[in-house]
């Protein structure tokens, strides 16, 4: 019979692999292999750097805790805890030999078991309770049974409503109600009825708020396609809304539009512009506005102009800005409208104003400054609609007030201009490539502009020479008119050159100076600044005021020249005179028997004539200065010239 061997426990751990022999702590390693504390990681920061918990002090931490004791459970925390537990253990019932201080274990663990009862002192405390529970219940009885009686010895005349009761049981009376207080009842009948017809008058106000806000959403449903109808019937634009956010979009989706926004914006707009130009019909109730407009800033265009004199007096006058009520549909859209065409105009305005090439300009956010002429400066400026005192353009200068007029409007229309160009560009294939020449100009806007505001400069400053020329032959008794002509065109064709293109959009006037109501001097211009004198022999371009008073002086003395020879032949006649101009020395010469006279005529400042009469001696050929001729001479210059020539042949 062969013995089974039983299998050694030390070969059969030996025989186990390795990392089953590897025991694992439950608890947190807080050393390393070396034996070092391994620190609390708290924070890697994005540079790499590992935050670390600090080392804790054992003493200082115990003396934390400590303090943390007293601080929140009390300075006699621990003579509480005495206290407890002194009284826990005199709620134990203790041994009843207590005569040794030294208790054993045994007699401890029988103590302890003592605690419980056992069914020896169940049965005993059950024999002391039981009489007097039975006692309990005699009393009981006998005051059960008493009541009986003396129910059932009493015979009233209603019949009780409380049944005779058998002796041997106890059951529940039947108690009736009292009838209450009719006072009481009547306040509390006065209660309900105020209450009920409080919760009632609630209701029906509810009731009725409901209705009214059903009419009024009936109103307003029924006046929004009515004022729909309106603003299509006034040819205002309408474009379906986009879909609300968060409406499905996918394959199959309901893409329709339930709605429409009223597009005012000019067709050939920027695409922000007409992003912009857009307004939709109130859903909800509006005291003021009957449309909304989400992008509307509410600024206009301010048209200034400021004239500096020479002494530095300076005049400023705006464009006059007419406002509507905005209470209709009509007047809003149109408002909303000009506002925006107002904005596209300060933007190419603002793109223009670095491209002028005959005036600088400042350009700010919503200010443009432009010096347009010398001692002119236009300023366009962006202000709030609302704010435009109408005082201050009522007190500026009328003149100026109608130019700030005449270029905002002049704006508008050269806005709609250059969208007419844009357009037949965009439409027309054959000018996808046009030649440099024919390029259209940097400032289609502002350069018109500039150039009516030099033209009215330039046209003045030849008016103020013509004026000054005017008053000093009136002054010297030489009848003269002038007719002055800034414009020469229509009003028609003046907006038909500011609709042309850029060549044709030249104004041109003339002016036109009669002296002695014989002789005319004719002048023409042409915008921005040129000028040109049309005269007997030739046709002569001027460049500068300088030269135009050379011009002015010179014909101006050869007119009167001849009028001195015809006034002297006049009144020289009967001694046989022969009078001629000397055109290369500048005089009138007079000549007759024993006397030679020579005339010059000399022009001051400001056109002042002043003439000098000279006598020439026959002995010694020289000239003697006779008489002289000055504004301030009371006679005109033909009689001081009659005068003159009489007294010389009395004298001779």
């Amino acid at each position: 019979m062969s013995s089974i061997t039983p299998i050694d426990s030390e070969s059969d751990t030996m025989e186990q692999p390795s990392w089953k022999k590897t025991k694992l702590s439950l608890e947190r390693p807080y050393k390393d292999d070396k034996g070092e504390r391994i620190p609390v990681l708290l924070d890697i920061t994005p540079d790499g750097v590992q935050v670390f918990e600090p080392p804790q002090d054992p003493i200082k931490l115990l003396g934390e805790n400590l303090r943390r004791i007293f601080f929140e459970r009390g300075i006699d925390f621990f003579e509480r805890q005495d206290a407890l537990r002194t009284i826990g253990d005199l709620s134990i019932p203790q041994a009843l030999d207590t005569k040794d201080d030294k208790v054993e274990p045994d007699q401890q663990e029988e103590g302890v078991s003592k605690a419980h009862m056992n069914p020896e002192e169940l049965y005993k405390m059950r024999m002391e309770i039981m009489p007097q529970l039975f006692t309990a219940l005699g009393e009981m009885t006998h005051a059960r049974e008493l009541l009986s009686l003396l129910l059932a010895s009493s015979t009233p005349t209603d019949p009780s409503p409380v049944p005779s009761l058998p002796s041997s049981t106890l059951t529940a009376s039947i108690v009736t109600k009292p009838s209450p207080i009719p006072s009481v009842d009547a306040f509390n009948a006065q209660l309900t009825v105020g209450g009920k017809d409080e919760a009632l008058r609630k209701a029906s106000s509810i009731f009725k708020a409901a209705a009214n806000n059903l009419e009024r959403s009936r109103l307003r449903g029924q006046r929004y396609w009515v004022d729909a109808l309106k603003i299509r019937r006034a040819n205002w634009g309408l474009v379906p809304a986009p879909l609300p956010y968060g409406a499905p979009t996918g394959k199959g989706a309901d893409k329709t539009s339930k709605d429409f926004f009223v597009s005012f914006g000019l067709e050939e707009s920027p695409a922000h512009f007409r992003r912009r130009a857009v307004g939709h019909m109130a859903t909800y109730e509006t005291s003021s506005h009957v449309l909304v407009f989400p992008h509307r800033q509410r600024v206009r265009l301010q048209v200034s102009l400021i004239l500096t004199d020479s002494s530095g007096l300076s005049r400023t006058a705006s464009n006059s800005m007419t406002s509507l009520s905005g209470a209709s549909l009509e007047d809003s859209l149109k408002i909303a409208q000009r506002e925006m065409v107002e904005e596209e105009l300060f933007s190419v305005l603002i793109k223009e104003a670095s491209t002028l090439p005959t005036a600088s300009a400042q350009v700010a956010e919503r200010l443009i400054i432009i010096d347009a002429a010398q001692g002119m400066d236009l300023k366009f400026e962006l202000v709030d609609g609302d704010a435009v005192n109408a005082q201050e353009s009522k007190k500026s200068d009328d003149r100026l007030s109608a130019t700030c007029n005449l270029i905002y409007f002049a704006l508008q229309g050269l806005l709609l201009s250059l969208h007419a160009s844009q357009k037949s560009q965009r439409l027309s294939s054959a000018n996808t490539q046009l030649p440099p020449s024919v390029f259209p100009n940097k400032a289609p806007l502002l350069q018109p502009i500039i150039d009516l505001l030099q033209y009215q400069v330039f046209c003045d400053r030849i008016k103020v020479e013509l004026d000054k020329m005017v008053s000093a032959l009136l002054k010297a008794g030489i009848p003269s008119s002038l007719r002055f002509d800034v414009v020469g065109e229509s009003g028609h064709q003046l907006v038909e050159h500011f609709a042309a293109k850029e060549t044709a959009r030249r104004i041109g006037g003339e002016a036109l100076l009669r002296i002695d109501v014989r002789q005319t001097l004719r002048l023409t211009f042409l915008s921005p600044s040129s000028l040109t004198a049309h005269l007997p022999q030739a046709t002569l371009p001027i460049a500068s005021i300088p030269q135009l008073v050379q011009l002015l002086s010179d014909e101006v003395e050869r007119c009167l020249l001849n009028r001195l020879c015809e006034v002297g032949s006049q009144v020289c006649e009967r001694v046989g005179a022969t009078w001629f101009v000397d055109f290369v020395s500048g005089k009138a010469v007079g000549r007759w028997e024993g006397n030679i006279l020579n005339f010059r005529v000399i022009f001051d400042k400001d056109f002042a004539i002043h003439s000098s009469a000279y006598r020439l001696d026959r002995t010694s050929y020289q000239l003697s200065l006779l008489e002289t001729y000055t504004p301030e001479t009371s006679i005109s210059l033909v009689a001081w010239l009659q005068e003159l020539l009489e007294k010389t042949i009395l004298e001779s």
